[in-house]
């Protein structure tokens, strides 16, 4: 094993480790009693129930990064890796084909291992507590869907890349990130109108108190809404959830039918200009443009090892290719990527109360805010005493306790 190898081996069981340890220590801060904010909200029960939630799926979690863990370091020292590539070039399709199919195989390889702890976590212990709706049909259907556009979208733009890569010479990154770039920004419009209904019923909100009043909030901050749909969630899951979707007048808002059926109207209000705040505040256009830098990063890193022998070597391969090129890579970008997802978390939460306050500043009756995370909490189970280690690596939403405080004290003081 050569430097390369032993990097990718340290981080990636440096990675686990971490994870197991933030994993144990918010399992023991769940102990803790119900906290006497949500009083009236949950029951003991219903609270004892949230905490056997979170060993419930912590374990499987647990259990199915070990397997992904042991799996991959077997098929690498196995020379798997190696086994793959000469076993697709013996078709002689060509580099590129071939970079395709490769590519495809080991991801497809990941979906199969990481899929019967789907099927588990989907109708063993979200239906043992009350969450799953989702039908064997629909889910082998969300599969199949989800293959084909991996296969219609995803297998054309690998080519791509791989193409660019192989043909426009030393500086290949920058047309490579400025065209997965491009078909990025084009996929985010298109998305709501042709890829999101192949998986959901979108339909607009019937006119009434609900619609009158996110109109009338809307119109009140000058923020031009395009349309206003009711998402069929139901259909797999009893947990509740609203999102903005799209560009210009493509930008649609998505409430979940079982938020809509749980909560108040001026609770459905507040939760919507939460997520007008995100967008008064660009915090959609700041995590863009984070990413769109990240990707050219990560491009021109990888211009930096195309085809090197070092690299190829520590997982047993043959022959040098770019597809062999880009997945060892992106093993090699490990740790980056995990402090950059670490700081994402961090700038996300950051975000995430710069929301609240837009929300509760601009909506007279903001208080609703706290209802309706308080209700959130009650039906979707959640952890409400996390551990601040397993908040700082993996939570993208402050815990609900403290986004609360942080209201009442944007209400209290609202010129601070």
């Amino acid at each position: 094993m050569n430097v390369f190898g032993a990097v990718v081996l340290f981080t990636l069981l440096a990675t686990f480790l971490i994870r197991l340890v933030s994993e144990l220590l918010n399992l023991k801060a769940s102990r803790s009693g119900l906290p006497s904010e949500f009083k009236g909200i949950f029951d003991e029960e219903a609270y004892l129930k949230s905490q056997a939630y979170l060993r419930a799926s912590t374990t499987l979690s647990l259990y199915s990064g070990a397997v992904a863990l042991v799996l991959l370091l077997v098929f690498w020292f196995s020379g798997g890796f190696n086994l793959l590539d000469q076993f697709l070039r013996g078709f002689a399709f060509g580099s590129i084909p071939t970079g395709v199919l490769y590519i495809g195989s080991l991801m497809l390889l990941q979906s199969l291992i990481s899929l019967p702890f789907s099927i588990y976590k989907t109708f063993v212990i979200e239906e043992r507590y009350g969450f799953n709706r989702t039908t064997p049909g629909v889910f082998v259907s969300d599969l199949l869907k989800t293959l084909a556009l991996a296969v219609l979208i995803g297998a054309p733009v690998i080519a791509a890349l791989l193409w660019f890569f192989e043909a426009a010479g030393p500086m290949a990154w920058l047309p490579a990130w400025g065209a997965l770039t491009a078909f990025s920004l084009l996929l985010q419009y298109v998305a709501p109108t042709w890829i999101m209904p192949l998986f959901n019923r979108f339909v607009p909100l019937e006119d009434g108190e609900l619609k009158d009043a996110i109109t009338g909030y809307a119109k009140g901050v000058n923020f031009p809404l395009e349309g206003i749909y009711v998402i069929d969630g139901s259909k797999r899951s009893a947990r509740s959830n609203a999102f903005f979707t799209g560009f210009g007048k493509q930008k649609r808002i998505a409430l979940f039918d079982t938020l809509v059926n749980a909560h108040t109207v001026d609770e459905l209000v507040a939760v919507l200009a939460h997520e007008i705040g995100h967008f008064r505040k660009k915090h959609i256009l700041i995590s863009m443009a984070l990413s769109i830098l990240n990707l050219g990063v990560l491009f021109f890193l990888l211009s930096l090892f195309l085809a090197n022998r070092q690299l190829f070597d520590a997982f047993y391969m043959q022959d040098l290719s770019v597809y062999g090129s880009l997945v060892f890579f992106m093993l090699l970008y490990t740790p980056v990527e995990f402090i950059l997802s670490v700081f994402l978390q961090v700038l996300s939460r950051r975000h995430e109360y710069q929301a609240d306050r837009f929300a509760v500043s601009t909506f007279p009756r903001g208080e609703a805010l706290i209802d309706a995370l308080r209700k959130l909490s009650r039906s979707n189970l959640s952890n409400l005493t996390p551990h601040p280690f397993h908040v700082f690596m993996t939570y993208s939403h402050p815990p609900v306790m403290q986004r609360i405080g942080r209201i009442r004290e944007y209400l209290l003081h609202p010129d601070r």
